[in-house]
């Protein structure tokens, strides 16, 4: 690999050079059915597990016969056959997926094992503690395994931690661990293996340091010379596979001879496989291709494909998302609920209220306060075949778990074709005095990320139809829902679990003097200021805002010729100046007004009623509606 990098013929390499034991004493002590999310420097865990090493080289060229067909590169990527998650940049987050897997066999009744590795510097972060508590809480049977070498990139970890000691910061979670020789094969392998065995019958979280020497730079254009001699002296003194070969000469266990000829045959393999991956063509790019994989296919099920709306009842929103989440627990036995204080108590919108002594609390699960480990553990069971609901307490909360949303949950079938079943709620909006952290619009923020769905309703109705959509929907969808609409409207909402297609706006109103593009609360304001105003026009209310409905807006602007977007998020970056980009772009020809935009005020949202007003565009959405329809 040194040799392809020097010549070129890779772009990046992270060595295992000096703790290639750890790697493969981690294959070999775990059941090939058992999940291991490696890092870095795991190639030991791919080669171990074998997966095809040609393949693997064309991986590391960016060639489309490679685990992402070229759009990642080193080992970010999985494979679901060979029961391996790979890691992304961000150091940490793959801790939580273990979790998420482990809790998925504990669910399953399974008696399996799932493994995840760290370095010691990625301790730091704050994934690393907070996938540790849910482990522990849980008490998921999930090994983590610190490859404690002494730095992170160039820092060394004196410099990232003042205790050293892993097993102080296990037992600070109630997790028992072990501190095992990383540069010993059979110490790390007999460890490993007592581990997994011990805690496939007793489930619980285990933390396994193996002490180690990283032998090149974090990768390997960094280099090595901020690393000081005696380090790397030391290293090559405990070289695991020079020392395990010399003892298992010394033993008589293995002669140079069978040596000699098991190397041969090793790199008989490599050559033919690197043959094999250099001869493949270079990556052509192919627009269609690229934006065909970023959703995995929906495939609706038989029992959502009624036309008919059947029997219907008079329902407050909030009641409508209970039911909604309530059918579909009975038609998903898969779907797990998360979220704090979600189970018992009920949430504080009290929309799971009841659910625990209907579906137990293996299905409706309070969580710690930690929404990135809690979306990871959503992610994990996803893997399994599981679906996950996630209950964010309030939408302005989702920042503590923005990591997982768009560099996980929304790039993973795009990069290797694994999708992520996860639905996360968001209680959004304004207009409860409810100030600047309980009341902010946060669609916003992801609807610049390829791979999400955005949600967001504005009755009863859709509410349940379109969660229900989201639930059924293979895909991450982000499901927003005004809290000032919870018990505030009603409307008739169909008995039946009937999911709404989503990327499909609804044509509220229809008139001929301009069109108003909306979603949300957006709706109802629209809604009164044209009862004011005596204007008739085509209200579209988006519902989707990823995918949003352009041949919707495209039909009604060629019929009125004026258009203006309304939301409740704050004017710069918000998402009626995409809409209005898009309607300047593609309707220009049968515009006879300029598209207007009209929302909140840029500036946080404020607690007292008069200034929470005056940030709401409520009043300016009235005049100029008046100035579109003169103009």
């Amino acid at each position: 690999m040194l040799l392809l990098l020097r010549q070129g013929k890779i772009s990046k390499w992270f060595s295992a050079w000096g703790q290639e034991a750890i790697s493969v004493a981690a294959v070999l002590a775990l059941e090939e059915e058992e999940f291991i999310l490696p890092m870095h420097r795991n190639l030991g865990v791919f080669t171990a597990r074998e997966l095809p090493l040609a393949q693997l080289f064309a991986q590391f060229q960016g060639k489309k016969e490679g685990f992402t067909k070229g759009r990642d590169r080193s080992f970010h990527f999985g494979s679901i056959p060979h029961h391996i998650v790979g890691m992304i940049s961000h150091l940490g987050p793959q801790l939580a997926i273990a979790d998420g897997i482990a809790l998925a066999n504990k669910l399953s009744q399974k008696k399996q094992v799932t493994l995840a590795f760290s370095g010691d510097g990625a301790s730091s972060e704050g994934d690393f503690h907070e996938a540790l508590n849910i482990a522990a809480v849980w008490q998921l049977p999930v090994i983590f395994v610190i490859e404690h070498n002494g730095y992170g990139l160039s820092t060394p970890s004196t410099e990232q931690y003042h205790n050293p000691s892993f097993q102080d910061k296990a037992k600070a979670y109630g997790i028992d661990s072990v501190v095992l020789d990383g540069n010993n094969i059979l110490e790390m392998l007999l460890g490993l293996r007592a581990v997994a065995e011990d805690i496939r019958e007793h489930a619980r979280p285990f933390l396994v340091e193996a002490i180690t020497y990283r032998m090149r730079g974090h990768e390997e254009a960094s280099g090595t010379d901020y690393i000081p001699g005696e380090y790397l002296e030391e290293g090559r003194k405990k070289d695991p596979i020079l020392n395990f070969e010399n003892f298992l000469l010394s033993t008589g266990i293995l002669s140079q001879d069978e040596k000699d000829k098991i190397g041969l045959e090793i790199k008989s393999q490599v050559d033919q496989a690197w043959q094999i991956a250099d001869a493949y063509p270079q990556r052509i790019a192919n627009v269609a291709d690229e934006l065909e994989d970023i959703y995995k296919p929906l495939t609706i099920s038989t029992s959502s494909q009624s036309n008919s709306p059947g029997k219907a009842k008079n329902m407050r929103m909030v009641d409508a998302i209970s039911e909604s989440l309530a059918q579909s627990m009975e038609k998903w036995p898969q779907l797990i609920l998360m979220g704090q204080d979600i189970a018992d108590y009920g949430g504080v919108f009290k929309v799971t209220k009841g659910f625990v002594e209907t579906y137990g609390k293996d299905r409706v699960r309070n969580t710690p306060l930690c929404e990135s480990a809690v979306i990871g553990t959503a992610l994990g069971l996803s893997i399994q075949g599981y679906k996950a609901m996630v209950e964010m307490q309030f939408a302005d909360f989702v920042s503590c778990g923005f990591n997982q949303i768009v560099n996980n949950l929304a790039k993973l079938h795009y990069r290797w074709g694994q999708h992520a079943d996860v639905v996360i709620r968001l209680p959004t909006g304004a207009g409860v005095g409810a100030g600047p952290f309980h009341s902010q619009s946060t669609e916003a923020w992801f609807f610049h990320i390829p791979g999400l769905k955005i949600i967001y309703p504005s009755t009863p109705a859709e509410a349940k139809g379109l969660l229900a959509a989201a639930i059924e929907d293979p895909n991450p969808c982000l499901f927003f829902e005004h809290k000032a609409l919870y018990r505030s409207l009603q409307g008739m909402v169909p008995t039946e679990l009937i999911p709404i297609p989503i990327g499909k706006g609804n044509l509220v109103r229809t008139g001929s003097e301009l069109t108003i593009i909306t979603y949300g609360m957006g709706v109802h304001w629209a809604m009164e200021a044209l009862d004011q105003a005596g204007i008739e026009a085509d209200l579209i209310d988006l519902r989707t805002l990823l995918p949003w409905d352009k041949d919707m807006v495209s039909d009604s602007i060629k019929k009125t010729n004026k258009a203006i977007v309304l939301h409740e998020d704050s004017l710069t970056g918000g998402i009626g100046a995409e809409i209005a980009a898009w309607i300047s772009e593609n309707c220009f020809e049968q515009l006879d007004a300029p598209v207007m935009r009209e929302a909140s005020i840029d500036s946080p949202v404020p607690f007292a009623t008069a200034l929470e007003g005056a940030y709401l565009p409520i009043d300016r959405f009235k005049k100029k509606l008046l100035a579109l329809r003169d103009y």
